[in-house]
């Protein structure tokens, strides 16, 4: 064939890639088509790889975004970044992060033997996502607490000890509620000797497992009626982004609102920061600008999360990322 060898080199390498990846045949046989060498249609299908021309897309539910996951660990100089491709529900991609959550615990070296988990909807889809036997002998710890009587009853007790019994281990719950109506109360149950112990516990894991909430009505504390629309736009007024550990924080990491954090029990984020390991697992649109403040200011080792969520942090990475 004499006319193919007159096409330019770019248009050579789009002839080679769709009769390779399109028409599925061997280089040999592209080679002869085009009256070029096997060599040089190697050379092409590289070269149209490199330059764009050919874009490969791994589609299945359990897929990640490589090239992203590295970007986003070396911009804010995380141990580990883990995104998946969005779906076409929200519901879908909330089991795409959950799955991919339950991987990454389920493959993580070291294994964690003390573990400590918040709780939310997030963290309830991963423990049922967890495969049995995802670790062995592991103390799960809850480090704040969750006791609700209204919109998800038992839903913090039930995601740690779902956590533990599938890692064959034991389970240690804080029966207090997220946050209190007076410091004192908060105070006098913090001192109390059971929940003392589970809160000194929870800050001697050795791995810790949380998601973020917004800072919006849609908040699970909302939900489940430990704050109301009012205390809402109170914080939402004060610069709140969302909220870690039940503590509403800043995009600059601040606690939005400290009348309201003095009111809430359980571990603090110091403890997030200096911890050798702590996985972030979020998703979903309402989440970006928690989900930004929680990889700027060292809150997360690992963050976990949708490819929306990891565009989010690219876009808008900030060249001067807090210590």
């Amino acid at each position: 064939m004499t006319t193919a060898v007159s096409l330019d080199d770019d248009l050579l390498a789009v002839r080679a890639a769709e009769l390779y990846y399109q028409e599925h045949k061997t280089q040999d046989e592209i080679g002869a088509l085009l009256n070029i060498t096997r060599w040089k249609v190697g050379r092409l299908i590289a070269s149209a790889r490199e330059s764009g021309i050919i874009r490969i897309e791994i589609v299945h539910p359990r897929a990640r975004r490589l090239g992203m996951e590295h970007d986003v660990a070396a911009l804010y100089r995380l141990e580990a970044a883990i995104v998946v491709p969005g779906a076409t529900t929200v519901a879908a991609t909330a089991d795409r992060v959950a799955g991919a959550a339950a991987d990454y615990l389920s493959a993580m070296r070291p294994r964690t033997h003390a573990l400590g988990v918040s709780w939310g909807k997030t963290l309830h889809a991963v423990a049922l996502a967890l495969p049995q036997g995802w670790s062995h002998n592991t103390t799960v710890t809850q480090v704040n607490g969750g006791v609700s009587h209204s919109a998800a009853p038992g839903l913090a007790a039930a995601t740690a000890t779902m956590i533990a019994d599938k890692a064959s281990g034991t389970v240690t719950l804080m029966p207090t509620p997220a946050i209190l109506e007076k410091e004192e109360t908060k105070r006098a149950i913090e001192s109390d000797r059971t929940v003392r112990g589970v809160l000194s516990q929870a800050e001697n894991a050795d791995t810790y497992l949380f998601g973020a909430g917004p800072a919006t009505d849609i908040s699970i504390h909302v939900q489940s009626g430990y704050i109301d629309h009012t205390d809402v736009a109170r914080l939402q007024e004060r610069g709140a982004v969302g909220d870690v550990l039940g503590r509403y924080i800043t995009k600059d990491g601040t606690i939005a609102d400290v009348d309201l954090d003095a009111r809430t029990l359980g571990l603090s984020l110091d403890h997030l920061r200096n911890a050798s390991r702590s996985i972030a697992v979020v998703h979903g649109v309402d989440k970006h600008p928690v989900a930004l403040a929680i990889a700027t200011h060292r809150l997360a080792t690992v963050m976990i999360m949708d490819e929306a969520t990891a565009q989010y942090l690219l876009t808008h990475h900030q060249k001067e990322v807090s210590p």
